[in-house]
């Protein structure tokens, strides 16, 4: 396999899908309307090398852990494939892109840098303490619309915080669909889940209240900027199909969990993002 191919695979690469969408939702948002080439280029850039950041340390962190876990234990540092100098390595670049990524947008967000680079070293080490380490999760992804909207305008209004907000409490909400897969090892290692705090029906409790507060805060950030009708169809598109991803799996049922935590929210962030572009257009 090659090593470009092996370095695709660590950081999960296809799963940017998640957060960059709305991190130009954020961005389109911000201006009531298309952004700059130079804006987006750079937004972007940053997005892929904060978020292969992010990933890279996140497994070089959880080494052990993913050793020790059937489901992971094949991925590239348990099985050897990568070695830990390579995988520092990657996250020396990974960072230098980010830093040189920010420096080309707005001098606040140069300010704000080392807020998600501080946010992903903390993360892994959460779930050996603490079950709210889902919610930091969710944080961390929040800070893309957030970043972005301060990359294009300078500022911090009400709105960016409650599309972040948005975001933070989607990804937390289906991050407890994913503690699902390791709940038994979880317990096995240690280590701290909603999962293993409130069981299997209180993780999907969660994940229905999250969701539910992402939806509020879509409507809020409505109401507070200038939108169409294109946009709250986006935000009903959204609701639906939260609505369809929470009929995909049940308690004691987790047989359809791969289609809804991966197909379907890379679906919700792509759409929701396509109707936002729609309406601003």
């Amino acid at each position: 396999m090659g090593v470009a191919r092996l370095y695709y695979r660590l950081v999960k690469f296809e799963h940017t899908i998640f957060a960059l969408p709305f991190a130009y939702v954020g961005a389109f948002l911000a201006v009531e309307g298309v952004p700059s080439a130079h804006d987006l280029l750079w937004i972007t850039v940053a997005m892929v090398g904060a978020r292969s950041l992010a990933m890279a340390l996140n497994r070089l962190i959880d080494a052990r852990i993913d050793a020790a876990n059937p489901r992971t234990a094949g991925r590239e540092l348990p099985s050897g494939a990568l070695t830990h100098a390579a995988v520092i390595g990657f996250c020396v670049v990974a960072l230098v892109v980010y830093l040189v990524a920010v420096w080309q947008l707005d001098p606040l967000v140069r300010y704000l840098a080392p807020v998600p680079v501080i946010a992903f070293v903390v993360y892994p080490y959460l779930k050996r303490f603490t079950w709210t380490c889902h919610l930091w999760l969710g944080a961390i992804d929040g800070l893309a619309p957030i970043g972005a909207w301060a990359a294009v305008t300078g500022k911090l209004p009400w709105q960016s915080w409650a599309l972040g907000a948005a975001v933070a409490a989607w990804v937390a909400g289906f991050d407890l669909f994913y503690a699902l897969f390791d709940a038994d090892v979880d317990r096995e290692q240690g280590l701290h889940s909603w999962v293993t705090r409130f069981g299997e029906v209180g993780a999907f409790t969660g994940a229905r209240i999250l969701h539910l507060i992402t939806i509020v805060l879509l409507i809020a950030v409505g109401l507070g900027v200038t939108v169409g009708w294109l946009y709250w169809v986006g935000v009903l598109i959204v609701g639906a199909l939260l609505l369809y991803e929470h009929t995909l799996v049940r308690p004691g049922d987790l047989r359809r969990l791969d289609a809804a935590f991966f197909t379907m929210n890379g679906v919700i962030s792509v759409a929701f993002f396509a109707f936002v572009l729609a309406d601003v257009l």
